[in-house]
């Protein structure tokens, strides 16, 4: 794919309930909110301006409905893979935040000190890139040159699929940071290879002039 000049938004799926509650989702599907289905509309017709080529997404209906917004106002298909599911976590999946660090205090501390954990004895980080980054390549290469590809999908995914197309040691993945709902990242191809050109973001993308200036 070197040189094609390919692009790829990578979007977090609406609020849910669970995130408000700041619940540990993993692969349980929970629907979008209100709030969380008009988050996908504004994101919708931002994106649609960007004039994707193809949009593929995690069969869980929180990342499915979101999609789904960006396929009414382009008239694109959604592709659905459950390789772009969220990270399988076990027994954290239904516990708070505060309930995680309570119950599984080392094995959070573990996890964010770069650790790899099977959170809740479910799948370690690299397992989930494993998975969801050949899905996201595999529709890559199917894109014409200077083609867009969006992928509709969940905030750990994302971020470890960020980090395996980076080339970055998976222990750096957590300096990624998170993604707030509804907001995406771009990766574009540079001369060596995937390169962040946005990330979190909520509004279009700007050209970079100078950046190493």
């Amino acid at each position: 794919m070197t040189g094609r000049g390919l692009r790829l938004i990578l979007w977090r799926h609406g609020q849910t309930a669970w995130n408000l509650e700041r619940r540990f989702q993993g692969s349980t599907d929970i629907e979008l909110t209100d709030t969380g289905v008009a988050q996908a509309r504004r994101a919708a017709r931002l994106l649609a301006s960007l004039k994707p080529d193809a949009i593929i997404a995690s069969d869980l209906q929180r990342a499915a409905a979101t999609a789904a917004e960006l396929a009414a106002v382009t008239g694109l298909e959604v592709t659905h893979d459950e390789a772009l599911r969220e990270t399988y976590a076990g027994r954290w999946q239904g516990l708070t935040h505060e309930e995680i660090i309570e119950r599984y205090g080392e094995q959070y501390a573990a996890w964010k000190r770069g650790e790899p954990v099977r959170r809740g004895g479910g799948e370690l980080e690299t397992e989930v890139a494993d998975r969801a980054a050949p899905v996201v390549l595999r529709h890559a290469e199917k894109l014409p040159d200077n083609g867009t590809l969006v992928v509709a999908s969940h905030g750990g995914t994302i971020r470890t699929t960020i980090g395996r197309l980076l080339g970055l040691d998976s222990h750096h993945w957590e300096s990624l940071g998170g993604l707030s709902n509804c907001c995406w990242s771009v990766l574009g191809q540079g001369a060596r290879g995937w390169r962040l050109l946005e990330h979190n973001a909520g509004t279009l993308p700007e050209p970079v002039l100078g950046d190493d200036d």
